[in-house]
């Protein structure tokens, strides 16, 4: 039976994900080899303090799943072995001095048979307790290379939730910023608009009663097209040309006005 974690919500930093969690493990002393990947899903082996297994990291929705499977230790059968010899020993030693070694031989091979079987067992027992402390030291130090990797990766989505918030921000700003100046610019051509309708509309008067306005008309002619270039700016939202070129128009009516004037 696989042990079992997940990385909460990081499916799409999997590859980092495998990354900072191999690099953690080793740095632990886990020796890992046989790496396998394939499109959201790695496989490798790992051996850590004398224990092996098998390590399946994958893709699992907006999760990463990863699936620790042990491989039989070698330490029970190890230990068993130890102790059958160790225990057919001992039976035959005690059933010589129970019997002051004038049993039959069968009943000595009983003995050691006996032996055999308790100090195996007994045997068997203290290296599948052994092995199942290094199993549970060993799943606990996958989950916390787990669960740390999880908290590096939530830290850096929130970083960069927080950097395209502020970015949000300040193009909303901007934006209040850019309606802003767009509105005082309308403002501005509407005004200078105005003013030049009516001194157009001076020089038309003056001119059909036969009077020489051809210098203010020239003048009121500029102002005209700089007004022009002016409302384009405007649109392109360029608004420090829109100032320029209305400043611009302002001295053309100002210059016909005086012209008409004198």
């Amino acid at each position: 039976m696989p042990f079992i974690y997940y990385g909460q919500g990081v499916a799409d930093y999997y590859d980092d994900f495998l990354e900072r969690l191999m690099s953690r493990l080793a740095l632990e002393g886990t020796e890992i080899t046989g790496e396998q990947r394939q499109d959201g899903k790695t496989t490798m082996d790992v051996r850590h303090t004398g224990e092996g297994g098998k390590l399946e990291v994958t893709v699992s929705g907006k999760n990463v799943k990863v699936a620790y499977t042990v491989a039989r230790e070698k330490k029970e059968v190890g230990r068993g072995v130890m102790g059958a010899i160790a225990g057919a020993g001992v039976g035959s030693i005690l059933g010589g001095i129970l019997r002051r070694d004038t049993g039959e031989i069968g009943d000595r091979i009983g003995d050691a048979l006996g032996g055999a079987a308790a100090g195996g067992a007994y045997g068997a027992y203290g290296g599948w307790e052994e092995s199942r402390e290094d199993r549970t030291a060993f799943a606990a130090l996958l989950a916390s290379c787990v669960k740390e990797v999880e908290d590096e990766l939530q830290e850096i989505m929130r970083a960069q939730e927080e950097a395209r918030e502020a970015l949000r921000e300040r193009g909303r700003q901007k934006k209040a910023e850019d309606d802003g100046k767009e509105e005082e610019a309308r403002g501005e051509l509407e005004d200078v608009l105005g003013d030049l309708l009516a001194v157009q509309e001076e020089i038309d008067l003056l001119e059909s009663e036969g009077q020489e306005v051809g210098r203010a008309k020239n003048r009121a002619e500029r102002a005209e097209k700089l007004y022009h270039e002016a409302e384009d700016a405007c649109d392109e939202g360029k608004y420090t040309a829109v100032r320029t070129k209305l400043r611009a128009a302002r001295a053309m009516i100002d210059a016909a006005r005086e012209m008409l004037d004198a």
